[in-house]
C-alpha cells in the first residue's frame, strides 16, 4: 500500500529510489567539473520550455561574440534538428538524444563531452531538454543555471514551476520584440512572480532578433567567467564509467 502521498492505493509500493539516483546524479556531477575546471571553461546549464528561444539565443550569441569560443551541447527527445542550427551558425555542438527522457543528467553530459572536440571553447552552453520541472532537479556539473522564459508564455511561470526559477542566477526574458503584439502581458507582474521564487531576482530582456539585451547577457557571461579560478589542468582518473579505468588532463 501506498503510504507516501496519501492515496493509500493498495497496489502501489513505495520505492526508496529518488534520493538514490539523484546521489549517483551528484557524484557524476562533481566529475563533470573536473572537466571543466582542467580546461577552465565556463559551463551554463540554459533550460527553458519548448520554444522559448533557447537555440536562437545562441545563434545570437556566437553572431555577437565573434572572438568568444562558444561550444553547445543541446538535449533533445528525437531529433538532431537543434544540433544541426548550432553547428550551422559556427558553435562547435553535438546532440544528446534522450528518448523518452525529459531532462540531461550528469552521466549523459559526461559521455557527451568526450564525444566532442571543444577545441579550446571558453563556454560550454548545455542546451537543456525543454521542460521546466526536470530539468532543474539534475546538476550537470555547471557553474550556473540560466533560464530562458519568453514573454509569449505568459508571466506567471515562476509561481507555477518555482524550483526551476529558485535555482536560476539568471532569467532572460526572450522573445521581447514581441510586446507591443501582447497588450496583456504585465512586466510588473513577472517582477513580483520572480522575486516571490528566486533568491537574488536577475533578469534580462532580450531579443534574438533585434539583439535587445545582448549586451548585457554577454557582459553577464564575461563576468561569470572572468570569476573563474584558473584552469587546474590537472589530470583525472575514471574508474567506472567507461568501463576502462583511464586518466584525462583535459577533454581528450
Amino acid at each position: 500500500m501506498c503510504d507516501t502521498c496519501g492515496c493509500g492505493d493498495p497496489e502501489l509500493v513505495s520505492v526508496d529510489l529518488h534520493e538514490s539516483i539523484l546521489a549517483g546524479n551528484a557524484t557524476q556531477a562533481a566529475h563533470n567539473r573536473e572537466h571543466f575546471a582542467a580546461s577552465g571553461i565556463l559551463a551554463v546549464n540554459l533550460m527553458g520550455s519548448p520554444g522559448s528561444g533557447k537555440t536562437a539565443l545562441l545563434e545570437a550569441t556566437a553572431r555577437a561574440m565573434p572572438g568568444h569560443r562558444l561550444a553547445a551541447l543541446s538535449g533533445d527527445l528525437a531529433t538532431d534538428h537543434d544540433g544541426e542550427r548550432l553547428r550551422a551558425a559556427g558553435i562547435p555542438a553535438a546532440t544528446i538524444t534522450t528518448g523518452s527522457a525529459c531532462h540531461l543528467d550528469a552521466k549523459l553530459v559526461h559521455h557527451a563531452l568526450h564525444h566532442l572536440d571543444l577545441g579550446g571553447a571558453d563556454t560550454l552552453v548545455v542546451e537543456n531538454v525543454g521542460n521546466l520541472v526536470c530539468p532543474a532537479i539534475y546538476d550537470l556539473g555547471e557553474a550556473a543555471n540560466v533560464v530562458a522564459l519568453s514573454v509569449t508564455e505568459g508571466e506567471d511561470k515562476p509561481l507555477k514551476y518555482p524550483v526551476m526559477f529558485r535555482k536560476a542566477d539568471l532569467v532572460l526574458l526572450t522573445k521581447v520584440d514581441l510586446l507591443p503584439h501582447l497588450p496583456g502581458f504585465r512586466l510588473d507582474a513577472l517582477e513580483d512572480a520572480l522575486a516571490r521564487t528566486m533568491p537574488q531576482v536577475r533578469m534580462i530582456r532580450l531579443s534574438a532578433v533585434s539583439g535587445e539585451g545582448l549586451p548585457e547577457w554577454i557582459a553577464w557571461l564575461e563576468a561569470r567567467r572572468a570569476a573563474l579560478p584558473p584552469p587546474t589542468g590537472r589530470a583525472h582518473r575514471h574508474d567506472a564509467s567507461h568501463g576502462t579505468a583511464h586518466e584525462h588532463s583535459s577533454h581528450d
